[in-house]
């Protein structure tokens, strides 16, 4: 709704927004088992996620477009890299260049795609691998 009101219309390129959030889907869940297992053993880690987060949004690029902010600034080349391959900013840029008609390819990075699945497969196999680890631990008082 809110791309449409600026002026994006519905094209096939939308349809790449489905691998896209899967790949996140996937990224996301690992994250989140191996957020489950730390916080079993360490209840207070709930009071720390909030301020990492929160850096973490800042860090990827949504409330801005990175290369947009990078280009032409004096940013040394290992840090520009890491923004860029920030996994939050490789999903989000993907969501962005299928739905919005002036984000082209020239915004992404390259490679992106294999990086989007990368991070899906490294967050997803070690957070299932980490939980399912300690599964005999989990809800015994």
């Amino acid at each position: 709704v809110v791309v449409t009101a600026f002026g994006s219309m519905p094209a096939l390129s939308w349809l790449l927004v489905l691998p896209a959030l899967l790949l996140q889907f996937v990224f996301n869940t690992g994250l989140a088992l191996i957020f489950a297992r730390l916080g079993s053993r360490t209840p207070d880690l709930a009071q720390l996620m909030p301020f990492v987060l929160r850096t973490w949004m800042y860090a990827s690029g949504v409330m801005f477009s990175l290369p947009a902010m990078l280009a032409g600034k004096d940013v040394p080349g290992w840090l520009a890299d890491v923004l860029q391959w920030n996994p939050a900013a490789v999903y989000m840029d993907l969501v962005r260049f299928a739905m919005i008609d002036d984000y082209g390819s020239s915004y992404l990075p390259p490679h992106v795609w294999a990086f989007a699945v990368g991070w899906a497969l490294l967050a997803g196999v070690i957070g299932f691998l980490y939980f399912w680890k300690a599964e005999e631990r989990y809800g015994r008082g």
